[in-house]
């Protein structure tokens, strides 16, 4: 190895591991096979160099860089890199200035790579839309805010957009596998890691390969090697090279379950406090907080119900809100939706109502549609007016909206509110319905129905 080599490799050394594992190829990207799979869009128009300007979305460590500098290789196309936050206008003439001059003088394209392209205000933006228009560069800009927003329309009309996902678990510790095994330094060393070890890594890296990259290479290079030479990870150093402390809570094993569990009774028993901790444990430990804003749905209906309808209100626009701020804010979200429903007044009236019927329908309780609550539309021209026949009374028609008449042929009550909360308000009105009805029957047994309509002027 020459002079110039041993320089090469010893720069190639100090880089972190994260900056030696960029892919080379487009197979070697982990985590994203969604927008570059075999097939896919954004996948043919780099294979067939048919590429338009892009800008990549997505969250820290997703890989957007990556892609980036894999389009330039692939098409074969010159690299310039530019940051939102360093450039300004005068620096941006000048870089597209020199990708005019070598398309012109070397018949070779150029890509302008935007870092944090959302830092830029509306002139830097403008300054790039006419070269973008003309093809003169293929810009491509990366962004971790929704290019809808942060972004003049202008340039996202002439722009392809891509939204990348945060890497799952699986494709981390992929991430992960590849360095230990392909990465030149660490291959020089002899690693133990266990898979706990890794699985936890990848766990709390939050879905940022960047992050879990260089919490891996902090724990070799800061973990001597035992009396065989060998450096042993365990979960313990793997805690520590990332500065997150291990909490017990393994996904899809009895940890999770039993948290979640806990969870959703501390917020069915009222306890606001225990609902909030057990909550925090979750987020920290790296659950899906749409998972938990799912479950608060859920017993929005199922707990609290009609015994304050707005906690179903509360707990769906939580989800909203999760999905769009993302975390670590989502907490704060997720906390406030807990908090409410945790205080609110609880009935499972509704849930149980579901239930009732259900098992009666399953029982094979199947029962007849009344004749005054069928479609009109399916009565015959033949069958003319039975004055005889029951028909269906409007209950707009009559006094108080409401109509004693027959609208299923049971005596079952599947409803039952317990008073609680506006769940008061509903059995008293439901009440004065039922008392309605038994009076009128007392009035013209023979009926079916009573009320201000056609039959009974």
């Amino acid at each position: 190895m020459d002079l110039f080599e041993q320089k090469k490799a010893a720069d190639t050394a100090l880089r972190p591991l994260a900056a030696r594992m960029r892919p080379a190829t487009l197979d070697e990207i982990v985590g994203q096979e969604r927008i570059i799979g075999q097939g896919k869009l954004l996948r043919r128009a780099i294979e067939a160099d048919r590429l338009n300007s892009l800008i990549l979305y997505g969250p820290p460590g997703c890989g957007k860089t990556s892609l980036a500098e894999v389009i330039a290789q692939t098409t074969r196309r010159r690299f310039e890199r530019t940051s939102g936050v360093l450039s300004n206008v005068a620096e941006l003439r000048q870089l597209i200035a020199k990708a005019d001059s070598v398309r012109r003088h070397e018949g070779r394209e150029s890509i302008l790579f935007v870092d944090e392209i959302h830092r830029f205000n509306k002139s830097q933006q403008d300054v790039l839309l006419p070269y973008v228009e003309n093809g003169d560069i293929t810009l491509i800009g990366a962004t971790t805010h929704n290019p809808l927003f942060f972004i003049n329309t202008p340039l996202t009309s002439r722009s392809l957009i891509f939204e990348l996902n945060a890497l799952s678990e699986r494709a981390i510790e992929t991430l992960l596998r590849n360095a230990l095994e392909r990465d030149a330094e660490l291959a020089r060393m002899d690693v133990e890691i266990s898979g706990e070890a890794l699985t936890h890594l990848a766990r709390l890296a939050e879905g940022d390969g960047r992050r879990a990259l260089n919490a891996l290479e902090i724990a070799l290079r800061s973990t001597p090697p035992d009396m065989k030479g060998v450096c042993v990870l365990s979960r313990e150093v793997v805690e520590d090279s990332i500065q997150k402390k291990v909490v017990v809570y393994d996904h899809d094993e009895d940890g999770h379950y039993d948290t979640i569990s806990a969870f959703i009774k501390s917020v069915r028993g009222s306890d606001a406090h225990a609902a909030v901790y057990w909550l925090a444990k979750m987020l920290y430990a790296g659950e899906d907080p749409r998972f938990v804003a799912r479950r608060l749905i859920i017993l929005a209906s199922e707990d609290i119900g009609n015994a304050d309808p707005r906690g179903l209100t509360v707990a769906t626009a939580a989800m909203e809100a999760v999905n769009f701020v993302g975390m670590p804010e989502a907490r704060i979200i997720l906390s406030q939706a807990t908090i409410y429903l945790a205080t609110a007044p609880k009935s499972n009236a509704s849930y149980v109502a579901i239930e009732k019927a259900t098992q009666d329908v399953k029982e094979g309780r199947a029962l007849p549609v009344p004749e005054h609550l069928k479609n009109v539309h399916l009565q015959t021209v033949s069958e003319g007016t039975d004055r005889g026949q029951k028909s269906y009374v409007y209950p707009h028609d009559a006094t108080g909206h409401h109509v004693a008449q027959e609208y299923c042929p049971t005596t079952s009550r599947y409803y039952q509110p317990d008073g609680q909360g506006y769940e008061e308000t509903i059995a008293k009105r439901m009440q004065g319905w039922e008392t309605a009805w038994t009076e009128a029957l007392q009035a013209r047994p023979d009926e079916q129905h009573v009320g201000r309509g056609e039959d009974d002027e």
